[in-house]
């Protein structure tokens, strides 16, 4: 059973929401603002005078929801809004049903559709964040977080900065609805940690060619290479979440400072949106020992050098220790749909520490054209008013 729960200010009851200028949680009713501990101890004392309530009394379990009984409940309007939602085509009839999930908003009661490995949301009535505690428990626990860093104002300020400078972008990408589509998503990742002990052999020929007069001279020397050591790799992080289809993208503003995760603690996904993983270690396992290897000995060639040629290389990659860690990361994310036939979709990404952005913007042929045409017009009129002239 997957419980959902609202954070609450201990002063009003309204929504926490984790703010990530002074990593602090405000609420913006009374305005009140409390740290994390603050926050916990205010939680235990409220779990534990609910045990001594209900102490001798059967407590009724939290209405939830399986996926066998949620397709009948759900409207054909509601199922159209889920697959665009997700991406879901009208063929995949099962898929839908495996994958989504309706739960009840703890703040107002209303019924919140999510995929399954969504973790954290907004209610879309009244606006309070969520947390889907059961899908961030257990072996889906993670072991930390890394809060967000940039706040959203901040977020669009640089989003902005960066679409400016870039010309042919269509008008609507900039419009508010556009803008407010920016969310900040704490995605799930593996980190991985690992020893190996390396060893290379080859056989390295140095070349020098002199003239002494009419006469050239070519010196060639050959020697027995060799090389070994142990090499430490930190924090390599590789995505845990099947339906990134923009893990490229990603990747690409990474690196994150890892040294600011904190334990986790539901209270940092306030505000936000997060995913909880679906690819576990061991089917990635092979693919990142693969590639520790080929970092090993690129490495290992990396410290052979001086030679005209390394040839006959044979190498010994041992990995004698990997320790993964399963964390949640924060990154601000824009979707933009084109309204060109093919309705395209862009994504654009930013670290939500750091900073750093990357993207694929959309063109504007029409504004493509005009520019064109303009640049075509101007060069010609120079063409005729020297001609003119001449």
């Amino acid at each position: 059973m997957t419980d959902t729960f609202t954070h609450k200010c201990p002063n009003c009851g309204g929504p926490l929401l984790f703010d990530p200028k002074d990593q602090k949680f405000h609420c913006e009713y009374c305005l009140n603002i409390y740290t994390e501990d603050e926050v916990t101890a205010y939680e235990k004392t409220q779990r534990d005078a609910h045990l001594e309530d209900t102490s001798g009394q059967a407590i009724e379990p939290e209405l939830s929801y399986t996926a066998e009984s949620q397709s009948a409940e759900m409207t054909p309007e509601e199922k159209v809004a889920f697959k665009e939602a997700t991406g879901t085509q009208d063929s995949d009839e099962n898929t839908l049903e495996d994958t989504m999930e309706l739960f009840n908003c703890p703040s107002c009661g209303a019924q919140i559709v999510t995929e399954a490995t969504t973790a954290a949301t907004y209610c879309y009535y009244c606006h309070n964040p969520v947390v889907l505690s059961g899908r961030l428990s257990g072996k889906f626990l993670p072991e930390k977080v890394l809060p967000f860093a940039i706040e959203k104002e901040e977020a669009v300020e640089q989003f902005l900065a960066w679409t400016k400078k870039k010309w042919f972008i269509p008008k609507d990408f900039f419009n508010k609805e556009q803008i407010d589509k920016m969310t900040g998503v704490y995605f799930p990742y593996w980190v991985v940690d690992a020893e190996v002990d390396g060893q290379m052999n080859g056989l390295g020929t140095t070349i020098r060619v002199w003239r002494v007069g009419d006469i050239e001279y070519t010196e060639t020397k050959q020697f027995d290479v060799e090389r070994q050591g142990k090499i430490s790799f930190k924090e390599l992080i590789k995505n845990a979440l099947s339906k990134n289809v923009q893990q490229k993208m990603v990747e690409a503003v990474q690196p994150f400072i890892l040294e600011n995760a904190v334990p986790f603690k539901s209270h940092y996904l306030a505000g936000f949106q997060a995913e909880k993983r679906d690819i576990e270690y061991e089917a990635i396992q092979k693919a990142v020992q693969s590639e520790l290897n080929d970092y090993s000995e690129s490495l290992l060639r990396d410290t052979a050098s001086g030679y005209t040629t390394l040839t006959k290389l044979r190498t010994n990659i041992s990995l004698n220790n990997e320790d993964n860690h399963y964390m949640l990361l924060p990154i601000w994310v824009v979707t933009y749909r084109s309204n060109e036939q093919s309705k395209k979709v862009y994504y654009y990404a930013m670290n939500g520490q750091t900073g750093k952005v990357s993207g694929i913007l959309p063109v504007s042929y029409k504004r493509l054209g005009v520019f064109t045409f303009g640049v075509f017009a101007s060069i010609l009129a120079i063409f005729l008013i020297g001609g003119w002239f001449i």
